[in-house]
C-alpha cells in the first residue's frame, strides 16, 4: 500500500468517525427532546389535576393562605431573611409607579459606544444563524474555525470548543508575552547548555543557535516563530523571566487577561505535549488576534524570511523561513495571508493559525488542528478562505 492509499484510508476513517459522532449527537438530541416533551406533558397533567381538586374543595380564606406562606417569602419581625448580596428595595407608593417605570427605562444606546473596539483584551466572537459548518471539501482537519474580525462573528466552524494540545502554535503566546516585556530588541542573550539540551532532549525543531552563542533579542523573536525554534523560545523565556517556570506564570497570566483561563492552560513555552497544556482552537484564535495587534509580534509573524545577526559561530547569520507563508503565498485565498504559525505533535496532528486580509479589506483569523500533514494543513486554510471569505 503506497502513501496515497494510506492517507486515503485515514481520511475515510476520519470521515466515518465524524459521521458516527454526528449520528450519536442527533440521537442524543432526539432523546432529550422526547424526555422534555414527556416532562412537559406530565407537569401539565399535574397542574390540571391540582386545579380540579382546588375547584372541588373550594377556595380557602385569603388571610389564612397568607399566614401559611413559608418564611422564605415572608419573615416575622424577629427573623432576618438570608443575605442575598443585594439591598432590600424600599416600599413604593402606587401613585408613583408610572413615574418610576419611566425613570428606570434603559437609556438609548450610543452607537459609538456600542461598537466593539477591535483588538482588545476580553474580545469575543460569537456564532450566528449564518455560521456555517466547515465541509469536508474545504478542510479535512478535525477542528476548524474562521472568525470575521470586523463583525466579531464566527463565519465557519468545526469542533471549535474541543480541547486540543496546541503544539507549536503555543509560540504565538510566547512571542506575545515576550514582546510585552522587551524594551530593547538589540539587547543580547547568550545561549546556554541547558537551553540546547532542552531543545535536543525533547526532540524539538530549532533555530540552530549554538551553546555559548550570543544573539540579539530580535533574533530570538524571529527564531521562535519562523523555524519554530525551541532554542529561541527557551532563550526568550530565560531572558524575560530568568526561568522557564517564571515565564509560564506570565503566559498563564496573559491567558487570564484574554479571558481564556477557563478553557486554556499552558505548561511550557514551546508546545511540548502535556495533558495540562491545552486550549481550544477558539482560544488560539483569540491569542493570535492579540498578537496581531502588537506591532512587534505582527512584524515577526508576517516575516517570510529573516537572517539572524552575525556571530562568531555564524558569521553570515542563519537564514530562517516561515514555510507556511512561503507555501501559501501563491495560492488563491481571496486575499493575502499575512501572519501564520504552525505546529505538530502526534497527539494533535498538524495544526496552524493564520491571519488574512481579503481582497475587499476584511480581516479574518483561521485556525485548524488535527490533520495528517503540513501540506494538508496549508490546503485546509486555502479551502476555508476560498469558501467562506468575501
Amino acid at each position: 500500500m503506497n502513501d496515497y492509499d494510506i492517507e486515503e484510508t485515514q481520511r475515510r476513517a476520519r470521515r466515518e468517525r465524524r459521521r458516527d459522532e454526528l449520528h450519536r449527537r442527533q440521537r442524543r438530541k432526539a432523546r432529550q427532546r422526547r424526555i422534555l416533551a414527556l416532562s412537559c406533558a406530565g407537569i401539565c397533567m399535574i397542574l390540571l389535576l391540582a386545579a380540579g381538586f382546588r375547584f372541588l374543595i373550594g377556595k380557602s380564606d385569603p388571610e389564612e393562605e397568607t399566614a401559611k406562606l413559608p418564611l422564605s417569602r415572608e419573615y416575622s419581625d424577629k427573623e432576618t431573611p438570608p443575605d442575598t448580596g443585594t439591598e432590600a428595595m424600599p416600599e413604593q407608593d402606587e401613585s408613583s409607579e408610572e413615574e418610576t417605570a419611566e425613570e428606570e427605562e434603559e437609556p438609548k444606546s450610543d452607537p459609538e459606544k456600542e461598537q466593539k473596539i477591535p483588538f482588545a483584551d476580553g474580545y469575543t466572537a460569537e456564532a450566528t444563524e449564518d455560521t456555517a459548518e466547515v465541509d469536508e471539501e474545504s478542510a479535512l482537519s478535525a477542528h476548524a474555525l474562521l472568525i470575521d474580525l470586523d463583525n466579531s462573528t464566527i463565519v465557519a466552524q468545526r469542533g471549535v470548543y474541543d480541547r486540543i494540545n496546541p503544539a507549536s502554535m503555543t509560540k504565538i503566546l510566547t512571542v506575545l508575552v515576550a514582546a510585552e516585556h522587551i524594551t530593547d530588541l538589540e539587547d543580547t542573550f547568550t545561549i546556554t547548555r541547558s537551553i540546547t539540551d532542552y531543545s535536543y532532549r525533547n526532540d524539538c525543531s530549532a533555530a540552530g543557535f549554538d551553546e555559548g552563542e550570543t544573539v540579539t533579542v530580535k533574533d530570538l523573536m524571529y527564531g521562535t516563530i519562523l523555524p519554530s525554534g525551541a532554542d529561541a523560545a527557551a532563550g526568550l523565556a530565560y531572558y524575560v523571566s530568568g526561568s522557564l517556570e517564571g515565564f509560564m506564570e506570565l503566559m498563564n497570566q496573559k491567558i487570564s487577561e484574554l479571558g481564556l483561563s477557563d478553557t486554556a492552560h499552558f505548561t511550557n513555552c514551546v508546545g511540548l505535549y502535556d495533558e495540562n497544556h491545552y486550549c481550544t482552537i477558539y482560544d488560539m484564535a483569540i491569542m493570535l488576534k492579540a498578537a496581531v495587534e502588537n506591532d512587534l509580534c505582527r512584524e515577526v509573524l508576517s516575516a517570510h524570511i529573516y537572517t539572524t545577526s552575525s556571530t562568531e559561530q555564524h558569521p553570515e547569520g542563519i537564514e530562517l523561513s516561515n514555510w507556511f507563508l512561503r507555501r501559501i503565498e501563491d495560492k488563491e485565498t481571496n486575499g493575502e495571508v499575512v501572519c501564520a504559525k504552525t505546529g505538530f505533535v502526534a497527539q494533535s496532528g498538524n495544526c496552524a493559525a493564520s491571519y488574512a486580509v481579503s481582497g475587499n479589506g476584511k480581516h479574518y483569523i483561521c485556525v485548524t488542528a488535527d490533520t495528517y500533514s503540513s501540506w494538508r494543513c496549508i490546503y485546509d486554510h486555502v479551502g476555508i478562505y476560498q469558501k467562506y471569505t468575501e
